[in-house]
């Protein structure tokens, strides 16, 4: 299977991550049947997380591991969740990827990968007060389709 970052992405991916503070855990959920883009955006991860020793992955089929699945409320595959990992501990930051994470959404899940690693939203102390006074769960969701 031809590879899918050239060593120039690699490289650049490196310089982005040289920078990383804490341990990253992407979590894989992705189907064996009826899914276009699983072994594509398995394929990604694969190559993506060995870039740093300070990014770890676990792949796992959502409809095998639902259990899994359901605590990470991931329903749709292929689905990828970025963590934050603390020796056993991993962490759930809420940020999760249904689809392919393709052309623009890559620099997105870079970019996001090294907020979990650093730990902090990069939020304004006036947005973090606001957020601090909610009495509700929200549930904010972010929909990008290709143009």
């Amino acid at each position: 299977m031809a590879q899918l970052l050239n060593a120039d992405v690699v490289k650049q991916i490196e310089e982005a991550f040289a920078p990383m503070k804490e341990a990253v855990q992407l979590l894989y959920f992705g189907k064996k049947d009826n899914c276009d883009y699983c072994k594509d955006t398995q394929q990604l991860l694969e190559e993506l997380a060995p870039i740093s020793d300070k990014v770890s992955l676990d792949i796992y089929d959502l409809e095998a591991d639902a259990d899994v699945a359901a605590k990470f409320n991931v329903d749709k595959a292929p689905g990828i969740v970025i963590a934050a990992k603390d020796g056993e501990t991993v962490s759930d930051f809420g940020i999760r990827y249904a689809g392919i994470p393709s052309g623009h959404e890559f620099t997105s899940l870079i970019q996001d990968i090294l907020r979990v690693s650093g730990r902090d939203s990069g939020l304004s102390q006036s947005m973090r007060d606001f957020l601090k006074d909610l009495d509700e769960p929200v549930l904010m969701q972010v929909f990008v389709t290709p143009t």
